[in-house]
């Protein structure tokens, strides 16, 4: 499975967001000149757009990645009518500070902000529009983000803030996240391989002596474990990590897994596999193989990377429920 670290800031680097149309105290955008990606719920994301996303992304890399970043584009449309539908609103003189700021930050790099514009192949309308799409969506995720909010999330995952690390190997059945059928028939197919996986186990279990201690058995069992599940992730799994028996290596709660693999793996004791979990990239087994406990630390000293969890969280939330809502419209073009 990828890591997902790179192509997330890539995105949220590149000011890539769905071109819907702008309140009426902004300039209206520059007409796109390219064709349409997608359209959601009748506003263009135009194929400049993508490309703007995928420009920070490795050339050889953008063709798998395209996928991810329309994607993840459609999404932003998404929450942007959300919260037009809220009526929530930005002063443009906000909208005019930020983009005087980003003009001296250009001036002082000593380019040229024409230049830069043409870079990021956008007029300095297109621009105000996506900054103040930025600039409502920071406001309402701080209105939602109240303290009690934020400290329950704290309270509720400790291992998030603390610095918890989990070492483990998965074995992954990729799918098309749109196409059911081929969901369907992935899921089958990481079942079959646990019902193979757990008889490897149990057969490995019962080779062990009866006579051996407990904390023998239990290491003798610990290490049968791995050895079938890393036999099985070279046989079976579509992700490059099984020429490594699926090993992944060490991870935190958040920031490199997406959330359903990071949240099953955190779940699992040493040397338990999960019940199948599904991802955008298909359906996956997760073997903890180690813990690595964080240091204790306080609401306040991290209440700005809880800010951060909770805005994400938030957008996920309103991203499921407008998929959810038969109102909305997606037509994916290219």
């Amino acid at each position: 499975m990828s890591r997902l670290s790179a192509l997330a800031l890539a995105l949220l680097s590149a000011t890539a967001f769905g071109q819907g149309t702008p309140p009426a105290s902004l300039p209206a955008p520059a007409p796109a000149k390219a064709k349409a990606a997608a359209v959601v719920n009748g506003r263009e994301i135009s194929e400049a757009a993508v490309d703007r996303a995928l420009k920070p992304i490795a050339p050889a890399k953008r063709e798998k990645a395209r996928k991810d970043v329309l994607n993840f584009l459609i999404e932003n449309a998404l929450v942007d009518h959300y919260l037009e539908l809220l009526k929530v609103t930005v002063d443009p003189k906000e909208v005019d500070g930020q983009l005087a700021s980003f003009k001296k930050d250009v001036t002082d790099g000593k380019q040229d902000y024409a230049k830069v514009l043409a870079r990021m192949e956008m007029t300095e309308a297109d621009l105000k529009v996506e900054m103040h799409n930025q600039l409502r969506w920071e406001k309402f995720a701080a209105q939602q983000g109240t303290e009690e909010k934020l400290k329950k999330l704290f309270e509720a995952s400790p291992e998030i803030f603390d610095g918890s690390l989990v070492r483990c190997r998965h074995i992954l059945v990729t799918a098309d996240p749109t196409d059911e059928k081929e969901r369907a028939a992935a899921l089958k197919k990481i079942q079959e391989v646990k019902s193979a996986l757990n008889a490897a186990i149990a057969s490995a279990a019962a080779k062990i002596p009866n006579d051996t201690d407990n904390l023998t058995r239990q290491k003798l069992l610990n290490r049968a474990t791995e050895d079938a599940f890393s036999a099985a992730a070279r046989e079976h799994s579509m992700c490059p990590s099984k020429r490594d028996g699926g090993l992944l290596g060490e991870f935190p709660r958040m920031g490199m897994m997406v959330e359903p693999f990071a949240k099953a793996a955190f779940a699992l004791k040493p040397y338990q596999v999960s019940d199948p979990v599904g991802t955008p990239f298909g359906y996956h087994l997760i073997l903890v193989t180690a813990r690595k406990p964080g240091e204790p630390v306080k609401f306040e000293q991290v209440k700005g990377a809880v800010a951060e969890v909770y805005a994400v969280r938030l957008r996920e939330a309103i991203v499921d429920k407008m998929k959810a809502d038969p109102k909305t419209r997606i037509e994916i073009l290219k």
